[in-house]
C-alpha cells in the first residue's frame, strides 16, 4: 500500500471554528477515498492561529521561529495540500496570506492543492475562484478543479450539497496525488529570431537625409509650388506614400 502525505492548512480563529471543521471533513473524505483505492494517507494539520505570533516575529526580524520552520517543512514534503481560509471583506484572511507569503513559490511547486473557504453566506463563494485560485497559481501549485465553499447554513445538514462537493473535491485530490509523476523535458534555449533588415528608403524621397538635397515639391503659404526647407528634408508627402509599391 502506497503512503502519501496530506497537509491541511486552516486559518480559523474562533473556537470551535467552522474553518477547522471544514478542513477536517475534507481530510477525512480524502483519507477514506484513498484507502478504497489501496493508498494510505498520512495527515499533517497546520492551524495558523498559534502561528500568528511566530509569523509576526518572522516579519519583524526576518528569521522564522522553529514553529514556523516546522510548518513550512510540512508544506514542502506534502504530496497534497488542503487550504482552508475564512473569507473576510471578500477575500482570504490576512493571517492566511501572511503564511502563504512565507511558503513562497518553491516549496509547493507542482503540488496538488484543494482550495476551500468558509463564510457567513453563499454570496462569498466566488472568493475561491477570484482570490484563492490565483494565489495558488502564483505559488506554482496545481489547484484541482473543484473548490469547496461552506456557509454557516451548510453545517449540520445531512446529505447537503456541501457533502457532495466535499466528496467530489476529495476524489479529484486523490487522483491528483496518486497520479504517476511525469518528468518534464528540460527547457531548451529559445531560438533568437534575427531582426528584420531595415527597409530601403523609397528612391523618390530623401528619407534619412534631412537637410540635404530637399527636392520634394510643396506649397507655400501663397499657394505657389516650391521645395521643402532643408530642416524638413526628411518629410515624405502622402502622395508618395500612397503610390509606393
Amino acid at each position: 500500500m502506497s503512503t502519501y502525505t496530506l497537509t491541511v492548512v486552516t486559518a480559523g480563529l474562533s473556537i470551535p471554528s467552522s474553518t477547522d471543521l471544514l478542513g477536517q471533513q475534507l481530510a477525512h473524505h480524502t483519507q477514506q477515498l484513498a484507502h478504497t483505492q489501496g493508498h494510505d494517507i498520512a495527515l499533517e494539520h497546520i492551524n495558523l492561529k498559534p502561528l500568528a505570533y511566530p509569523l509576526a516575529e518572522a516579519l519583524a526580524t526576518g528569521i522564522p521561529p522553529n514553529e514556523l520552520d516546522d510548518a513550512l517543512d510540512a508544506m514542502e514534503r506534502a504530496d497534497g495540500i488542503i487550504l482552508v481560509s475564512p473569507i473576510y471583506a471578500g477575500s482570504y484572511s490576512g493571517l492566511f496570506k501572511t503564511f502563504m507569503d512565507f511558503v513562497g513559490t518553491d516549496r509547493i511547486r507542482n503540488t496538488p492543492v484543494l482550495l476551500a473557504a468558509t463564510g457567513g453566506t453563499a454570496r462569498h463563494s466566488l472568493a475561491i475562484d477570484y482570490a484563492l485560485r490565483p494565489l495558488a497559481a502564483a505559488l506554482r501549485a496545481h489547484p484541482i478543479a473543484t473548490g469547496v465553499f461552506a456557509a454557516t447554513e451548510d453545517f449540520g445538514t445531512t446529505g447537503s450539497a456541501l457533502n457532495q462537493r466535499i466528496s467530489r473535491a476529495a476524489a479529484e485530490l486523490v487522483v491528483a496525488m496518486t497520479a504517476p509523476t511525469v518528468q518534464l523535458p528540460a527547457a531548451t534555449p529559445e531560438t533568437v529570431t534575427p531582426a528584420p533588415q531595415r527597409r530601403t528608403p523609397h528612391p523618390l524621397s530623401p528619407v534619412g537625409t534631412p537637410g540635404k538635397n530637399a527636392t520634394i515639391p510643396a506649397l507655400d503659404s501663397q499657394g505657389k509650388i516650391t521645395t521643402l526647407r532643408p530642416q524638413l528634408g526628411d518629410f515624405v508627402p502622402m502622395t508618395n506614400l500612397i503610390n509606393r509599391p
